[in-house]
C-alpha cells in the first residue's frame, strides 16, 4: 500500500484575532493559506453551518511534510460547546514556552519540561520544552475514545495504521502511518465520548485511486461513511475529493487524494497577509453590539 499521509486537524474557532495570536505569536507557526467561502462545505468542512466562513491553514511548514492546523470560522457564531473527545495536541519547541511567559499567555506546568496550554475556545496544547527540531515539531495528536480494543481494530487493521507503543496502565495506543510523521495517540476514557458543538475532524491522504476502495471497505464493513466520495471546489485552486468517515466513537475522518491534495495545500505567500485583511474587514463584532445582540453560541 502507498503511504498515507497524516495531515491536519480541524478546529472550529470563535475568535480569529485571539486565534491568530495563540498560533503565530505563542506557537511560532506560520500562516500557509486563507481562503474565504460565501456558502458551507459540502463535507462539512466548517461543521453544520451554511452560512459564510473561512478557512486557514498554520503550521511550522508546508502540509507536504508538517501536521498543521486547519482553523475554520463561521461568521455568525463566537463559541463552541466543548466536548470530552479532543484531548490534546502535543508538540515539541522551547520557544513556544518562552512566547507564552512573555505574552502572559497561561501555562501549566505537567511535569519537567512539559507544559499545558490553551488555544481560545479551549483547546489543550501540550508544549515540550526543548529545543525545536529541524523536522515537524507536532508530535501527537490524542482523541478520547470509549473501547480502546474496538478503537485500535478500527484505526489498525480498516485504516492501515501501525501500532508503535501500548500503554496499559495509561489505556492509550499509539499509532501512525509512518515513524516520521505525528501520530496519533487513542485514550481510553472508560466512558462515553462527547464531542460538544467544537468537535473536530482528523485528516489523511491517500492515492486518489485507494478514495473507492476505502469507502467500499467501510461499507463492507458496516461502518459509518459521513460524507461518500465528493468532489470539493476551492475558487482558482486544485479540485479534490474526499471521503469522510466516522470511527465508532464519532470521531470525523477524512481521507483525501493525495494528488490533488498536494497541489491545493501549496503554500501562499499572501496567506498572512488575507487572513489580516479579513480579520480586519470582519465587522459582525460591530454589527451584533450595535444591535445590541451577541454572536449565536453553538
Amino acid at each position: 500500500m502507498a503511504v498515507r499521509r497524516a495531515l491536519h486537524f480541524v478546529f472550529k474557532v470563535g475568535d480569529r484575532g485571539k486565534t491568530a495570536t495563540f498560533y503565530r505569536d505563542v506557537l511560532g507557526m506560520k500562516v500557509l493559506r486563507h481562503e474565504e467561502f460565501e456558502e458551507g462545505c459540502k463535507a462539512s468542512c466548517n461543521g453544520p453551518y451554511d452560512g459564510k466562513w473561512s478557512k486557514t491553514m498554520v503550521g511550522f511548514g508546508p502540509e507536504d511534510d508538517h501536521f498543521v492546523a486547519e482553523l475554520t470560522y463561521n461568521y455568525g457564531v463566537g463559541e463552541y460547546h466543548l466536548g470530552n473527545d479532543f484531548l490534546g495536541l502535543t508538540l515539541q519547541s522551547s520557544q513556544a514556552v518562552i512566547n507564552a511567559k512573555r505574552l502572559g499567555w497561561p501555562l501549566t506546568e505537567v511535569r519537567e519540561a512539559l507544559y499545558l496550554t490553551q488555544a481560545p475556545g479551549g483547546y489543550p496544547f501540550y508544549l515540550v520544552d526543548k529545543e525545536q527540531p529541524a523536522n515537524d515539531p507536532v508530535q501527537k495528536v490524542s482523541l478520547a475514545v470509549s473501547d480502546l480494543q474496538r478503537s485500535s481494530h478500527y484505526w489498525s487493521t480498516l485504516l492501515g495504521m501501525k501500532v508503535m507503543e501500548k500503554n496499559e496502565e495509561k489505556k492509550t495506543v499509539l499509532m501512525g502511518y509512518t515513524d516520521t510523521q505525528c501520530k496519533l495517540e487513542l485514550h481510553d476514557i472508560r466512558g462515553t465520548v462527547d464531542h460538544g458543538t467544537a468537535f473536530g475532524r482528523i485528516a489523511f491522504s491517500c492515492p486518489r485511486e485507494q478514495l473507492p476502495d476505502l469507502e467500499a471497505l467501510m461499507k463492507k464493513e458496516n461502518q459509518k461513511i459521513l460524507t461518500p466520495l465528493v468532489s470539493l471546489d476551492t475558487p482558482g485552486k486544485a479540485t479534490v475529493e474526499v471521503v469522510i468517515l466516522v470511527d465508532p466513537d464519532g470521531h470525523e475522518i477524512c481521507f483525501v487524494g493525495d494528488e490533488a491534495f498536494r497541489q491545493l495545500a501549496m503554500v501562499d505567500p499572501k496567506g498572512n497577509d488575507l487572513l489580516d485583511k479579513a480579520m480586519a474587514e470582519d465587522k459582525s463584532n460591530e454589527w451584533f453590539a450595535k444591535h445590541n445582540r451577541q454572536k449565536a453560541a453553538a
